[in-house]
């Protein structure tokens, strides 16, 4: 007897990668759709929320540990917390699971995983020493105002 499928896990270039079986049975067309309006989403939560620079990176055909990428900037860990919770709060009114979370209480560099967007809010020092956006320069940004 076989308990339910779990996220196959592999490392690869030293970044985890993950099999699709853990995406369900959603026609990969749909996924696509799916993960991009829900980085969209979220990039909005992220400003309306008065975090700074947000920025949607298209990371699909560049890596395979996500499709999207959601990077904003906030102003102090209150307000980073406060952004992760909203952002957590939409993906379960839309039945998008988390898969983890890190950096919430440390709240210099919080990244939640939501296996095909990850979300990373940093405050304005880690933002800048980590420069994901030069990182994954190759990355199209995509609109989502």
């Amino acid at each position: 007897m076989s308990g339910p499928k779990k996220p196959v896990q592999s490392r690869g270039r030293g970044k985890t990668l993950r099999s699709s079986s853990h995406r369900g049975s959603l026609p990969e067309a749909q996924q696509v759709i799916e993960g991009l309006e829900f980085a969209r989403q979220a990039a909005r939560i992220a400003h309306e929320h008065r975090s700074e620079d947000v920025v949607v990176l298209d990371l699909r055909g560049i890596c395979s540990v996500a499709d999207f990428f959601v990077i904003a900037t906030g102003t102090s860990d209150r307000q980073l917390r406060a952004v992760a919770d909203h952002i957590d709060e939409y993906a379960r009114t839309v039945g998008q699971a988390r898969y983890g979370v890190s950096g919430y209480e440390a709240s210099t560099w919080i990244l939640a995983d939501y296996v095909d967007v990850v979300i990373h809010l940093f405050d304005p020092q880690k933002r800048e020493y980590y420069d994901l956006e030069l990182l994954w320069g190759d990355a199209p940004r995509v609109a989502w105002e």
